[in-house]
């Protein structure tokens, strides 16, 4: 079921891309030779009127292909016949149709559940936050500098930008009507840990392991499920809280069993002594109903909060603080979606809806996001020789376009089979 609904979301958020082009080249006037849904070998097509449409083989992409797209002709009815203004409308309809869909399908889910408020829950008693004036119910609008708008927004910024020893927190805050700004120095929780994340909320599965701790110098990878610590089972995390709370982890070492490709193994791990600055203070990610005005404006926020958290991830990856190992490509947002899937269904059919729609909105963003970067072969590389044309007043050589695109595709394909591979090696 995953894997339909995968290629569903897909489908939709590929379509509508491809649309953006399709439409935009119609208006003025290019020729589309054809429109199609997936790549490889045709399996359905039929023409109506000067345009092919098809759906091929593989669920992956697809292509608005236009006359003289990759060619030098500039022939009435080709794609570089048209004015460089056309050109690029055509081109950057695609990832702004993104943008647009992700917009409607946040208006379904403002309207349903409502949307997540960034408000203070709760305060710890004595702590610098409280000293600092920090009261229950005022409203965050900004974190070291960084715009809040909505609770995810601090909740991504904290998980991409953890809180160092040393460092203090400056907040904005709203309280009846009222601005405020606050500073302090968090207070030091120290815990021993054993250096992994989960892969979900619910099961043992492991996401990542931190690197330079002893899990990962015992060998112990991403798709690893540990079944018990200390000969103790733990089917599920609430197992797992619970050994811990009754056998808190110290200095001495722990044994883990876990699985790996239906076979047991066994580590010995080592805790490391971890120091973490807390907050003091809890905020809400929970949903809260809204109406009127409020669904069009915080749909908004919702794509510019996908927007802004894709480049915010494209920024780590540039400088080195993501890796390549941290992408993930078709195979891994198929097991994504299926894990969502899995743990919405025992909440009930609205909130597998939900989340699916949410899952959607994150790629179609995501989608126009990436399209838009500068690179040979994506629509954003292809604007930037056009903007070159508008500068200069001339065309760059189509020639030299034309490979320069290609040699871009073929790094890109490279480099999604290298993203396919760590996503299977991370899966299974």
């Amino acid at each position: 079921m995953k894997i339909v609904i995968a290629i569903l979301i897909f489908s939709i958020i590929v379509i509508f891309h491809e649309l953006g082009h399709f439409l935009l080249a119609k208006k003025n006037g290019v020729k589309v030779v054809e429109f199609s849904l997936g790549m490889g070998p045709r399996i359905l097509s039929t023409v109506k009127g000067e345009t092919r449409y098809s759906l091929k083989l593989l669920p992956l992409g697809g292509s608005c292909m236009m006359l003289g797209e990759d060619g030098e002709e500039e022939e009435p009815g080709s794609f570089n016949g048209a004015s460089v203004w056309s050109r690029i409308s055509i081109v950057a309809a695609g990832p702004i149709f993104n943008f647009i869909l992700a917009f409607f399908l946040a208006l379904i889910i403002v309207a349903s559940i409502g949307y997540v408020p960034a408000e203070v829950l709760s305060v710890t008693e004595g702590s610098p936050a409280e000293e600092a004036g920090l009261q229950e119910g005022d409203l965050i609008t900004e974190f070291d500098g960084y715009k809040i708008d909505i609770g995810t927004d601090l909740n991504t910024y904290l998980a991409m930008n953890e809180l160092r020893e040393g460092q203090q927190v400056e907040l904005t805050y709203e309280r009846d009507g009222k601005e405020y700004n606050v500073s302090y120095m968090p207070e030091i929780y120290s815990r021993y840990l054993l250096g992994f994340t989960r892969a979900d909320t619910t099961s043992m599965k492991v996401g990542a392991v931190t690197a330079g701790m002893s899990m990962e110098e015992e060998g112990m990878k991403a798709g690893d499920v540990i079944t018990a610590i200390n000969g103790v089972p733990v089917k599920d995390y609430a197992e797992y809280e619970e050994y811990l709370e009754n056998h808190p982890l110290g200095e001495e070492s722990v044994v883990l069993t876990y699985e790996r490709q239906g076979r047991s193994y066994e580590a010995t791990i080592t805790p490391a002594l971890y120091e973490e600055p807390m907050l003091g203070f809890g905020y809400n990610v929970g949903c809260v109903k809204t109406s009127g005005w409020n669904i069009i404006k915080y749909s908004a926020i919702e794509v510019k909060y996908w927007i802004r958290t894709t480049v915010m991830s494209l920024g780590k990856l540039i400088t080195g603080q993501f890796g390549i190992q941290d992408l993930s490509g078709p195979v891994g947002v198929v097991d994504a979606i299926g894990d969502t899937y899995e743990q919405s269904k025992t909440a009930g059919t609205l909130m597998v809806w939900m989340n699916m729609l949410n899952m959607a909105i994150l790629l179609s963003a995501n989608l126009g996001v990436m399209n838009l970067l500068p690179l040979p072969a994506l629509d954003g590389g292809r604007l930037v020789f056009m903007i070159l044309e508008v500068i200069f007043r001339r065309p760059v050589n189509r020639k030299v376009e034309g490979m320069v695109h290609f040699a871009g595709f073929m790094l890109l394909m490279l480099l999604m089979v290298v993203v396919m591979y760590n996503d299977i090696q991370r899966i299974f």
